[in-house]
C-alpha cells in the first residue's frame, strides 16, 4: 500500500510555533536584515525542528521573480572561477539570496541554460566573459533581467560588467619578459574559438612583441583538454620554428607549469637557460620549482563586485556604474 504523504508544514504553522507573525517568518527567509538576529535564529531553529521549508517556487510565481541568482561558468576546473563563485555566493547569502550554479562551455549550451533560468524566475544572472550567442543576448534583453558579465571590464556589455583587461594583463607580463632582455619569446595557448578570454590574452602578448619590434608569430595553440602537456608541445613546436627561443609566455599557469616540467626533463635551468611566465596565480604557481612568475587575478573580488552590482539593480532598478574594474597584479618569482 502506498504510504500517505506527510502534510507540509506551512508558514502559519511556523509562526504559531515561534510566537511571531507570518510576516516575520517571511522576512526571516526573504529579508533577513529586517529581523532581529535573535528572533531570526529562533525562527530558523524551530523551522528545522518542525521540518518547515519555504515554498520558493510558489513565491516566485506570485511575485514574478525570486531571490535566486544564477551564475554561469564555462568550467569547474579553473580555481579562479571557484574564487569568483565563492565571493559572489558569500555576498548573496549574507543578504538572503541563493546562488544557483550552471556550467556552459559553449554558446549554444549557454543559450539553453539561460532559457531555463529565465523560466525558473531567476532574479539575476552572472555570466562569464562577453562572448554570447545572438539568441542568448536577445533572451536576456527581452526578459529585462539584470545581468553582470564577469572577467570583462569594457562596454559594450549586455547590462553590467565586472573584471579587468585580460589584454592589458597579458601585455604587461610579456613586456616584463622583454624588459629582462629576452628577444625570442613564444606564446603557448589553447585553440578554443569560443573563448574570448584566451584570445584577448594572446592579442596582448602579440601587441607587446610588436611594440618591441620582436616576432609576434611564435604562437602555439593546443586543445584545452591537453592540460600540462601544452607547455611541452609548445616548446617542441616553437623550438623547431625558432631554435633561439628564450622564453614562453603562457595562457594559464597549468600550461606554464607544463613548460617548466619540460625544462626539468631537458636539464635547463630557469631563468638562466629559459624563462616562463604564466597567468592566473593558481596554487601550483608558488609550489612548482623555482616558482612561477604570473598574473594574479582577484576572482573573489570580481564575484563580490558582481553581487553588489546585481543586487543594486534588482533592488533599486539602477546601478552606480555599469562597469566595475578590479585590479590585477603581476607576481614575480624565479621562473623569469
Amino acid at each position: 500500500m502506498k504510504a500517505e504523504r506527510k502534510r507540509d508544514m506551512t508558514m502559519a504553522d511556523l509562526a504559531a510555533a515561534a510566537g511571531v507573525s507570518p510576516m516575520t517568518v517571511s522576512n526571516c527567509f526573504k529579508h533577513p536584515g529586517k529581523v532581529h538576529p535573535d528572533t531570526r535564529q529562533k525562527v530558523l531553529e524551530i523551522a528545522a525542528a518542525i521540518g518547515y521549508v519555504p515554498n520558493l517556487i510558489a513565491s516566485s510565481l506570485a511575485s514574478g521573480s525570486s531571490r535566486m541568482v544564477a551564475a554561469l561558468v564555462p568550467s569547474l576546473r579553473n580555481s579562479n572561477f571557484a574564487k569568483t563563485l565563492q565571493g559572489l555566493g558569500d555576498y548573496l547569502n549574507a543578504r538572503g539570496y541563493e546562488l544557483l550554479l550552471a556550467v556552459a562551455d559553449h554558446p549554444e549550451q549557454e543559450e539553453r541554460v539561460v532559457r531555463s533560468l529565465l523560466g525558473r524566475r531567476a532574479a539575476g544572472i552572472v555570466m562569464t566573459g562577453g562572448e554570447h550567442s545572438a539568441g542568448t543576448v536577445a533572451l536576456i534583453q527581452q526578459a529585462g533581467i539584470p545581468v553582470v558579465e564577469t572577467w570583462l571590464d569594457r562596454e559594450p556589455c549586455i547590462d553590467m560588467a565586472a573584471g579587468f583587461s585580460l589584454f592589458d594583463a597579458a601585455r604587461d607580463i610579456a613586456n616584463m619578459m622583454v624588459a629582462k632582455g629576452l628577444q625570442h619569446i613564444g606564446w603557448a595557448g589553447h585553440s578554443t574559438p569560443h573563448n574570448d578570454r584566451y584570445v584577448q590574452r594572446q592579442r596582448g602578448f602579440q601587441q607587446a612583441m610588436e611594440d618591441a619590434g620582436l616576432r609576434s608569430d611564435l604562437v602555439f595553440a593546443a586543445p584545452e583538454s591537453v592540460g600540462f602537456a601544452t607547455g611541452r608541445l609548445a616548446m617542441e613546436a616553437l623550438l623547431r620554428q625558432e631554435p633561439r627561443l628564450q622564453g614562453l609566455c603562457c595562457v594559464t599557469d597549468i600550461v606554464a607549469s607544463g613548460a617548466i616540467f619540460e625544462c626539468m626533463r631537458r636539464g635547463w635551468s630557469l631563468p638562466e637557460r629559459f624563462s616562463v611566465a604564466g597567468y592566473g596565480d593558481y596554487e601550483i604557481a608558488a609550489e612548482v620549482p623555482p616558482g612561477l612568475t604570473t598574473v594574479r587575478t582577484n576572482g573573489g573580488e570580481i564575484g563580490r563586485a558582481a553581487g553588489e552590482m546585481l543586487l543594486q539593480k534588482i533592488e533599486s532598478g539602477q546601478v552606480e556604474s555599469r562597469v566595475r574594474r578590479i585590479p590585477y597584479e603581476i607576481i614575480v618569482r624565479r621562473s623569469l
